[in-house]
């Protein structure tokens, strides 16, 4: 059994945290923000993710797992600390660091004995060297530690069984906390998954360079669906066709509104920051944000082109977390296509299995639904942002029979074109085969 410290409760902190004791180590975890501690001593989740409550229910029970606002508490016994706090979006895209510095400073000054210290958030390329540099001249007394970088490659919706059953661990350091990295090894053994040894740069470079594919081969998908729009092919059946090649693969060619969360938009603006600062030309990482934009302007559009002035009309969106299984709505694509039609006059209502409360407190503008029957009621369009399974299996005729005219956006492609139109909608989907004037092809 292992002595852990986790810095921060948020998504990464919490899910890792949390796994790490259901492996059998003592967990502490140190958030400096009072409420959230309290919430979470008293058995309140500050996140959805399927899964998660029961864990930490066990492992607090168990021992295994302590909530606490001390870094005293929390570092008195440990032998790792997990930085997981956050590194928010600055001005110009860069990843802002303050909460990492912050973190590290107030290790140093607690610390009493030997430390490994593991950058878990998502840093910038060159922050395990800063993180070792704070340490060092914040130590009151010189105590040995060292530095790991061990990106996270959590997927929200899927975090515990990603963690643990990981593609892989990633573990950087320098030659000088060689050391540091192997225990750290030891910690991840009981996952039986590869493990990569590499130097710090790299380990970071990995995360960014992971998303900003994925997010690539998401935006990819999208501009040939545009694409498939103008020229009356159908995109489902193009991506198909393409992930039976073993090159390509299926994964990440799904069409829809564009990616949004917490990670992939920040990250590709932060590697697209990191590039230009040292010279480079990220021509390509550009235009996968510039197409994401795109998608969510698409869908507007759409309903331009099928209601005219979108004015005093009223518009559901079924969906408003930025992916199915969570309760997150940064970067959602359905709240940024709500900002887009409110400023042009519609009336939004909305809907989500779990993401309402957090919408409210972000848009209050939205009027917010029982359920999706109750959002479409009156409504003059429909459109889909979120592939919830149980906007799959709706009774279709109860929803046009209460619309005042059958408009679906289907944002997510969930449902069959032909199908919704024998039910009497008037169906967009993204990719499916439609002139650029929105007739069918």
């Amino acid at each position: 059994m292992k002595q852990i410290c986790v810095v921060g409760t948020g998504y990464v902190g919490l899910v890792n945290g949390t796994c790490f004791a259901d492996l059998g180590n003592s967990v502490v975890t140190v958030d400096i923000n009072q409420a959230k501690i309290d919430s979470l001593n008293a058995g309140h989740m500050p996140i959805y993710e399927p899964g998660l409550r029961e864990i930490v229910e066990r492992n607090v029970q168990a021992g295994r797992l302590r909530f606490t606002t001390s870094y005293e508490d929390g570092l008195k016994d440990a032998e790792f600390v997990f930085i997981c706090v956050g590194t928010p979006e600055g001005e110009d895209g860069e990843a802002e660091l303050k909460y990492v510095r912050a973190a590290a400073a107030t290790i140093a000054k607690t610390m009493t004995r030997p430390l490994v210290i593991i950058n878990k958030s998502t840093v910038p390329v060159g922050t395990g060297d800063m993180v070792s540099n704070v340490i060092r001249n914040n130590q009151p007394t010189p105590i040995k530690f060292g530095v790991v970088s061990c990106p996270e490659f959590l997927r929200e919706g899927s975090a515990v069984q990603d963690f643990v059953t990981p593609d892989r661990t990633v573990l950087g350091s320098t030659p000088e906390d060689h050391w540091a990295a192997e225990a750290v090894a030891q910690i991840y053994l009981p996952l039986r998954a590869p493990i990569m040894m590499t130097d710090l740069r790299t380990a970071e470079m990995i995360k960014y360079a992971s998303n900003a594919f994925l997010a690539t081969r998401l935006s990819f998908i999208n501009e040939i669906a545009n694409i498939c729009e103008r020229l009356g092919a159908d995109v489902i059946e193009v991506a198909r066709g393409m992930g039976f090649d073993k090159r390509i693969g299926h994964h990440f060619l799904q069409p829809g509104v564009g990616y949004g969360g917490s990670c992939f938009p920040k990250d590709v603006k932060a590697l697209t920051f990191m590039a230009a600062e040292a010279g480079a030309h990220p021509q390509l990482l550009n235009a996968v944000t510039e197409i994401n934009a795109f998608q969510r302007k698409r869908v507007a559009d759409k309903l331009h082109e099928l209601l005219g002035d979108v004015s005093g009309k009223t518009v559901a969106i079924l969906g408003l977390a930025f992916k199915e299984n969570t309760d997150d709505i940064r970067e959602s694509p359905s709240l940024d296509i709500a900002a887009l039609l409110i400023r042009r006059g519609a009336i939004i209502r909305g809907y989500d299995p779990v993401a309402m409360p957090n919408t409210a407190a972000e848009m209050p503008e939205i009027v917010m639904c029982k359920d999706s029957y109750d959002a479409v009621k009156g409504a003059d369009a429909v459109v889909i942002g979120t592939p919830w399974n149980e906007f799959k299996q709706l009774d279709m005729e109860r929803v046009r029979n209460a619309m005042t005219t059958p408009i679906m956006i289907d944002g997510r492609n969930i449902h069959e074109p032909e199908r919704m139109k024998s039910l009497g909608f008037i169906y967009r989907g993204v990719g499916r085969g439609y002139n650029g004037d929105g007739a069918d092809a």
